[in-house]
């Protein structure tokens, strides 16, 4: 075995570790800049709602259920059937609304980009604590 081949791979592990960590945990300040597409109906910083519900502690909220907020009758049953607000949950919807919750009355098309996702999560995470 070649063993000068050692500090080179450490290299790259040190090197490519935070895109890593990056992927996996998200990157709250770039979810922030995400959360613009968001923010023209929601609000994540208070308890109040705009043209969609306030999305401040989401995480572990059962879908439909923000006080004083006229969800469609799809989000209400979905949240009756058991969706509950978590990562996987969320990165679903936000890849396409629709297709997770037929019949929502939210019109946003959705995330394509997974990381954007990811950053996403990563942000409103800070909210929902």
């Amino acid at each position: 075995m070649d063993y000068r081949i050692i500090p080179l791979v450490s290299a790259c592990i040190v090197a490519f570790f935070p895109l890593v960590v990056r992927a996996e945990d998200g990157d709250a300040t770039a979810g922030a800049a995400t959360f613009k597409k968001c923010a023209i109906c929601h609000i994540v910083d208070s308890d109040k709602n705009k043209a969609g519900p306030s999305l401040n502690g989401l995480f572990g909220r059962k879908a439909g259920t923000h006080p004083d907020f006229a969800y469609s009758p799809a989000m209400k049953a979905a949240g009756d059937g058991g969706l509950i607000w978590d990562e996987t949950t969320l990165r679903d919807y936000l890849h396409n609304p629709r297709t997770k919750v037929k019949g929502t009355k939210m019109a946003f098309p959705g995330l394509k980009d997974d990381q954007e996702i990811t950053d996403l999560i990563a942000y409103l995470k800070q909210y929902s604590k």
